[in-house]
């Protein structure tokens, strides 16, 4: 089975789609199809209405993303490396207030090889907003960071919705969904089990035992 076999789902404008899953349900998979870095074997793939893999640099000008392997070079320093990435950019970001925002400042000359997991997320989140995305994927973004990192990044995220941008966050955490999500997708085994606003998906019971249900029944 390939690793989204029957995965669809949509984000909503302006809004924040939380895609709930366990490891291995094909979350990152369906991020790498939306951003162009893998080619769907079938269907169909639409971000901004543009099929990504066939995406011009305009399009990809419009998307940012934070992958969970960071793809960060390695050698060169944070604020190197973000005043690099606005640099190709017509409109960036204040590369500054990105920093002081995500706390990069605070580690702005240790280079990327030695920061800690938490600090790399960190630099990673701003490096995916350099660009003033119109539409940002987040791939378990707070991976690896304590509960004040959990906290900034909630805040950061309802800022962007606040501010007009359409984010996607694939996350396995229930604490992590209930808070973002203005439209929730559950998946499983590559497939889509369950999609909607929380509480047309929760309906009465809990988003846990919901989850549990849907993800058992899909695995069996």
């Amino acid at each position: 089975m390939s690793a989204c076999d029957g995965m669809s789902w949509s984000a909503e404008a302006a809004a924040v789609t939380a895609v709930l899953g366990p490891n291995g349900a094909g979350k990152t998979t369906a991020v790498e199809c939306a951003i162009g870095l893998q080619r769907p074997d079938g269907g169909e793939v639409a971000v901004l209405g543009v099929d990504p893999w066939r995406a011009g640099p305009q399009h990809r000008a419009r998307v940012g993303v934070m992958l969970q392997s960071g793809g960060l070079p390695t050698g060169t320093t944070p604020m190197r490396l973000l005043r690099h990435l606005a640099g190709l950019y017509a409109d960036p970001a204040d590369i500054s207030t990105v920093a002081s925002r995500l706390a990069v400042d605070r580690f702005a000359r240790t280079t990327v090889r030695r920061l800690s997991g938490g600090q790399h997320q960190r630099l990673a989140l701003a490096a995916a907003l350099v660009g003033r995305p119109e539409v940002v994927f987040l791939d378990e973004p707070t991976a690896g960071l304590d509960p004040h990192g959990r906290l900034d990044v909630y805040d950061l995220v309802n800022e962007l919705r606040s501010d007009g941008t359409t984010v996607v966050v694939t996350t396995h955490s229930f604490e992590e969904a209930e808070r973002l999500a203005d439209h929730l997708v559950i998946v499983s085994d590559g497939r889509t089990v369950a999609e909607g606003r929380p509480a047309e998906v929760v309906g009465t019971g809990t988003l846990e035992s919901v989850y549990f249900g849907l993800t058992r029944r899909a695995a069996g």
